[in-house]
């Protein structure tokens, strides 16, 4: 109970919708009694003339509870035989057909608003849950991504927030909405019986030509809706792919921001869709009774003129069967057993809102504008689980200087770069920049000081200048050319089918991997920060490309400060300092020249690759 009303507070503001939700479907519930209520009497009165004022002698021996029941219908039977008097049994039995459409369409009318609210309840539960859960997960940290399903998290932000939304919205409805209306039916119709094959054969061609005229548009409302959906998924499967880079360029509020966009869409398309679909269900009992409105009159004409034997009770059967009494109790049951489907898809939805990110800013956090001296490891110690990384690492990155990170995989090189933009904490130590710990830095001036070119080179199905403008939503076509021409990227985007407007696919996949690298390094020269983070940058690359690439990052490199992860030793020769780690613990450091004559690991490391050359 506790998950099912918290889950109803992001129904809020819910009287917003409630109440019109009650009017409407008291209206409803009032006219579709009526329907049923008012046509014994009307029969009574038009096949038995001679009791025409039965109803009011009832009336005035009934106990004073339940006089006014009779009393209405006694006034009915009233207004009924004036029409007689005046008008003769047909025009009486005309008013009668009249009354029970007019009747039905209001009852009609009044169930659609009632649905159409309650749907509107729906879309706007299902708009403001999932964008809170994919806001709270954007803003979690590296870690969990690391050690969580990335399937399982679009499961929780997309079906089971759709199953959440219908099964806390439809309990609303059924609890207020079925209930009375099987109440008033089951007093009304308990003890009526009858067999309507024939007139429900009359009903169902009609109403089914019409039906299908709504659905065919359907149809192509909801393949609308399923393509929004998977490009709502598609930024979904890209934001958790590349959440690294969102991060590092602080985009994580364009992000959010593009994701609730198409989650608009989706929403909107799916609302007319389904008011779509709601009409159906009034359309096709409104066009039944029309048809038995039809048949009464018929019927009834018939009997007037004795060409036939039917009776007012089998009038009064036929109608009754439009009230479908097991209607609103199978929808008791379905709702009774849906819920626990929904409280189970709710608690996994509550888990992941209630994940908090582990790196947070402190509330009086030091904004920093500018990168002036260097940046200090302290006894940095880092670990996995038991598996230490880090042992008491100390280093020193001073500001303009070239810093490579070299040694067997598994050393630490990757973790100790993912410490300097704060995508996780260490342990043990400290690292400062400029002389103030990362942790008294907020997080996005910090990692404004700071571009990122990573061994796997992460684009979006976007256009080439939206990938290298990521940095820089604002920037300009002149400032992403010049950014694309220091990238060595120019030259391949203007051949190109439409130029720097040419769409890359998904995850760049209609570029090589040389291309896509050099579009990454364009989006890092493109923000011009002072600190630049190069992880393996040229692995994977086929020589032509790597020297393409490898031009590009000492373009990228000039006159910043620089720290390298290097898979291939001959591309970071000419560092200002190479750093040996071997598990965890830094075993050498200086220039390509002091470490070659120390003939330790990095000249092992040198001689091994030169070997398999």
């Amino acid at each position: 109970m506790k998950d099912y009303l918290r889950l109803l507070s992001y129904a809020k503001p819910i009287e917003k919708f409630a109440i019109p939700y009650i009017v409407a479907t008291l209206l409803y519930i009032l006219f579709n009694t009526l329907n049923l209520a008012l046509l014994a009497p009307l029969l009574d009165t038009l096949f038995n003339s001679d009791n025409a004022s039965a109803g009011a002698k009832v009336a005035k021996t009934l106990p004073l509870e339940e006089k006014s029941w009779w009393d209405i219908m006694a006034r009915f039977k009233e207004i009924t035989d004036y029409s007689i008097a005046n008008y003769g049994k047909q025009g009486a039995l005309k008013f009668v057909c009249i009354v029970i459409v007019i009747s039905v369409l209001f009852s009609n009318i009044f169930k659609y608003f009632s649905n159409r609210i309650m749907e509107d309840l729906r879309i706007h539960t299902l708009l403001k849950l999932r964008k809170t859960v994919f806001d709270n997960v954007m803003s979690l940290h590296i870690g969990f991504f690391n050690s969580q399903r990335k399937g399982d998290i679009i499961a929780k932000v997309s079906s089971d927030v759709q199953v959440v939304q219908f099964t806390v919205t439809n309990t609303l409805q059924v609890i207020f909405k079925e209930p009375v209306t099987l109440i008033v039916y089951v007093i009304l119709l308990f003890t009526i019986s009858a067999k309507l094959t024939f007139f429900s054969l009359l009903v169902i061609p009609l109403s089914g030509f019409i039906i299908a005229k709504i659905v065919k548009r359907l149809r192509q409302q909801a393949t609308k809706a399923h393509e929004t959906f998977a490009i709502m998924l598609g930024y979904l499967d890209e934001a958790l792919s590349g959440v690294k880079i969102i991060k590092a360029f602080n985009a994580t509020e364009f992000v959010k921001n593009r994701f609730h966009q198409e989650n608009i869409n989706y929403s909107n398309i799916t609302r007319k869709m389904v008011r779509r679909q709601q009409l159906a269900s009034p359309v096709s009992e409104f066009l039944g009774v029309m048809m038995v409105a039809g048949i009464v009159y018929f019927g009834g004409s018939l009997v007037l003129s004795g060409e036939s034997t039917l009776t007012s009770a089998e009038f009064i059967a036929y109608i009754a069967i439009f009230s479908q009494v097991m209607r609103p109790a199978k929808a008791l049951t379905d709702a009774f057993s849906a819920i626990h489907t929904g409280l189970a898809a709710g608690k996994r939805v509550l888990d992941l809102i209630d994940t908090k990110p582990e790196l947070i800013d402190k509330p009086n956090a030091i904004t920093i504008s500018s990168f002036q001296n260097a940046i200090t490891f302290k006894d940095v110690s880092f670990a996995y689980g038991e598996r230490q990384v880090l042992n008491r690492v100390n280093i020193e990155i001073p500001k303009g200087k070239t810093i490579a990170l070299v040694g067997p995989s598994g050393g630490g090189k990757s973790t100790l770069m993912d410490l300097v933009p704060r995508f996780t904490d260490p342990q043990q130590g400290n690292i400062y920049i400029d002389g103030i710990n990362v942790k008294d830095v907020n997080t996005n001036s910090l990692r404004n000081q700071m571009g990122f070119v990573n061994q796997e080179s992460i684009l979006f199905n976007d256009t080439i200048f939206n990938n290298i403008a990521f940095a820089k939503p604002n920037a300009t076509l002149e400032e992403v050319t010049a950014a694309a021409k220091i990238a060595n990227a120019h030259d391949f985007i203007i051949e190109a089918e439409n130029g720097y407007h040419t769409f890359v696919g998904d995850r760049g996949i209609r570029l090589s991997g040389g291309q896509k690298q050099r579009l990454c390094i364009a989006r890092a020269v493109l923000g011009n920060p002072p600190i630049m983070l190069l992880d393996e940058a040229t692995s994977a690359l086929d020589t032509e490309s790597e020297k393409l690439v490898q031009d590009a990052l000492y373009k990228l490199m000039e006159n910043r400060t620089s720290l390298i992860i290097a898979h291939r030793l001959s591309t970071i020769q000419n560092a200002d300092e190479i750093i040996v780690l071997e598990k965890g613990t830094v075993i050498e450091h200086g220039t390509h020249h002091e470490l070659m004559k120390n003939d330790g690991l990095y000249r092992r490391l040198i001689d091994m690759q030169t070997f398999e050359e």
